[in-house]
């Protein structure tokens, strides 16, 4: 028996979801809020300009692969991926820069630039890693922790990969020189993560880097977005644009539906929500049918930090300035700045950024003889109180003067397109609650069963797929958690069939019940 399925929301982890799930031969249909698909990986388009509005990182493409594989197609006839070297440039508060790629005798060499004695640290490092990976990743990523028994049973390899330590703690077992330390470290915040706080399984994040590469898609990510809706309408999936929805209808103990702001009804067996596991719980299902995901309980739980994007396209190139395609420039503080965005919860005046510049690889993004930018500073969640209508323009500007005093001379003079985004973008317009990138921090106590499950606690046909559920944020981890819901939803549908077909095998696995 096939299902009539409903996603809410078309970023990563909705399409992955939507996909695998008409390949299993189900009805399913997406209802987005925006304008276009993609949900933070949404593109702006402004004077000839092509802008990724989210993730640029493209680690194990191999996940986008397995996409279309199971459609019968090849990821190639739809999407580009073409490998970035180096992977990133890292400069010091100096500007003095390190790159890193998948060549370890590379690494090593650059290691020795800065700190030759830990050359060999950065090898035992990468050793243990290895165990790291191969037990967060693959083993677990991809699988659902939906009782306190799934995660006792992996609590003794946790404590042998010692994820107690945070991960600058374990980078620093092996690495002396502070500036190494930052550098092998610094991956947490690409998911959200405070470097000081997340367990060392999410060193791995470094590993996977190097087993896989970085990778970039020609067209930007919204390629990549456009690439996954076409499968998925040749798969038969229908996607509503402009679609927000006011409410998930319950029954019991099962959901039976949506409504949508303009009033229309829509029903189905299944619902997969994509959009922030927060927002869904608090604003789309009344709380008098929320037993485990109340507000108490959500407003106890560790949000991630929120993020201060800009937007721009210059006049000219700066491919003369030495920049790589993904630059991270750190800032003279390291564990105090990170202090005051996830602890202190204050903006500060001094700040780390990451600077995008795809058309070094891919021109076309740009007009020619133009180039396009992303800048993107971490920032407190709303829950620090700034005041972002008065607050945005300054801190933009404080931003801009130093890329132009220090990395991209004559920058605003030579600016003709820009446009910002900040945390009251994510609050708004993507509906993340405090305004947070990528929902709950993956500290070790909101991780794996400590998070919000795959399949709600509450209802037995509500499922999540997203950064705000196992395995977490990031491209791997989203795409992960699409795969974890059509494994549940498909078992699901076994068990059913195996009780309707007494004679067939007796397995009530994955019932939900």
């Amino acid at each position: 028996m096939k299902k009539k399925i409903i996603v809410i929301g078309s970023g990563f982890g909705g399409l992955g979801a939507a996909i695998r799930l008409a390949a299993q031969g189900h009805q399913v249909e997406i209802f987005e809020k925006r304008d276009r698909p993609g949900g933070r990986a949404y593109t702006y388009e402004i004077n000839g300009f092509k802008f990724d509005g989210g993730p640029t990182v493209i680690t194990a493409p191999f996940m986008f692969d397995d996409l279309f594989e199971l459609a019968g197609k090849k990821r190639e006839d739809y999407i580009t991926f073409v490998p970035c070297d180096p992977f990133y440039r890292i400069y010091n508060n100096e500007g003095r820069s390190f790159d890193y790629n998948g060549d370890e005798d590379f690494i090593l060499d650059q290691i020795g630039t800065w700190s030759p004695e830990d050359k060999q640290g950065y090898q035992r490092f990468m050793r243990t890693t290895k165990d790291i990976f191969q037990k967060g990743f693959v083993e677990l990523a991809d699988k659902p922790f939906l009782s306190l028994m799934d995660m006792v049973k992996v609590v003794p390899d946790l404590v042998k990969l010692q994820s107690y330590r945070s991960v600058y703690g374990y980078v620093s077992q092996f690495v002396k020189d502070d500036f190494l330390r930052r550098t092998f470290s610094f991956h947490p915040l690409l998911v959200g993560g405070n470097p000081f706080d997340s367990p060392s399984i999410y060193a791995m994040i470094h590993y996977l880097e190097r087993e896989w590469g970085i990778h970039y898609a020609l067209g930007g990510t919204g390629a990549i977005v456009d690439g996954l809706v076409k499968l998925f309408e040749e798969l038969g999936g229908v996607i509503h644009l402009d679609a927000e929805v006011d409410e998930i209808l319950v029954e019991g103990r099962r959901v039976k539906g949506l409504q949508l702001k303009d009033g229309n009804q829509y029903f189905a067996d299944d619902i997969v929500s994509n959009a922030d596991v927060a927002f869904t719980y608090r604003n789309l299902i009344p709380a008098k049918y929320r037993r485990k995901n109340n507000d108490r309980r959500l407003e106890r739980m560790k949000y991630s930090m929120s993020l201060f994007v800009i937007y721009f396209g210059t006049k000219r190139r700066y491919t003369d300035t030495g920049l790589a395609h993904h630059n991270i420039i750190l800032g003279d503080r390291y564990k105090s700045l990170l202090t005051d965005i996830f602890n202190r919860q204050q903006l500060a005046e001094d700040f780390s950024l990451y600077l995008h510049m795809p058309t070094i690889t891919d021109p076309s993004m740009a007009p020619e003889g133009h180039e396009a930018f992303y800048v993107l500073s971490p920032v407190p969640h709303l829950g620090s109180g700034v005041d972002w209508t008065t607050t945005a323009k300054p801190y933009r500007d404080a931003i801009m003067q130093f890329l132009e005093n220090n990395y991209l001379p004559d920058l605003q003079e030579n600016i003709v397109a820009e446009h910002y985004i900040d945390p009251l973008h994510f609050q708004g317009e993507l509906n993340s609650y405090m305004g947070s990138a990528f929902s709950f921090q993956p500290t070790l106590t909101q991780s794996a069963w400590f998070r919000p499950h795959n399949r709600s606690e509450d209802f037995y046909n509500l499922y999540f797929a997203g950064a705000g559920t196992h395995p977490g944020a990031g491209l791997p981890g989203v795409l992960s958690s699409a795969k974890i819901v059509g494994d549940l939803i498909e078992q699901e549908q076994v068990s059913v069939t195996n009780l309707e077909n007494p004679e067939g095998h007796l397995s009530l696995a994955g019932t939900g019940s």
